[in-house]
């Protein structure tokens, strides 16, 4: 596997996104209304195997100190194999090389694998913030990075 930087306008990379909210979607029983949103200042990254894009993940500074994750996903055929956890520990390394020192994001209580997955990799629970603040579903979440030495 492979973990490239790809443009917000890469073809992949949109499919990705799109297949993302449509299974987001479908996993809340179109409950939370969210829209497709392409956000053109965020950085992907991703996942490529036998030279396709299977996952891609991205990060979105929210100000000089905090950047955040935006639009994690891994195809479900490619689920299980250690991607989504590889896609986060290089986001964390493009977030700490852009001189962030906090990592937050957003995610739905209706995904329990998402939720393990930023726990288990040292996120710690926050308060909803920003345009999740109104969502009953979203739960938020925050890791400090490692200071330079």
């Amino acid at each position: 596997m492979l973990i490239e930087t790809r443009p917000a306008t890469d073809p992949e990379i949109a499919a990705l996104v799109v297949a993302q909210q449509r299974e987001l979607r479908d996993a809340d029983g179109g409950l939370d209304g969210q829209v497709t949103v392409v956000h053109t200042d965020v950085r992907y990254l991703a996942a490529v195997v036998g030279g396709r894009a299977v996952g891609c993940g991205g990060l979105q500074a929210l100000d000089a100190d905090t950047g955040e994750l935006k639009r994690m996903y891994v195809r479900p055929a490619y689920r299980g194999r250690g991607i989504a956890r590889q896609l986060l520990v290089a986001l964390e390394e493009l977030a700490f090389q852009q001189g962030h020192r906090t990592v937050c994001l957003e995610t739905g209580t209706y995904l329990p694998a998402a939720i393990g997955l930023y726990r288990s990799s040292g996120y710690e629970p926050i308060p909803v913030y920003g345009e999740y603040v109104d969502n009953p579903y979203s739960v938020c979440f925050a890791k400090r990075l490692p200071v330079a030495a």
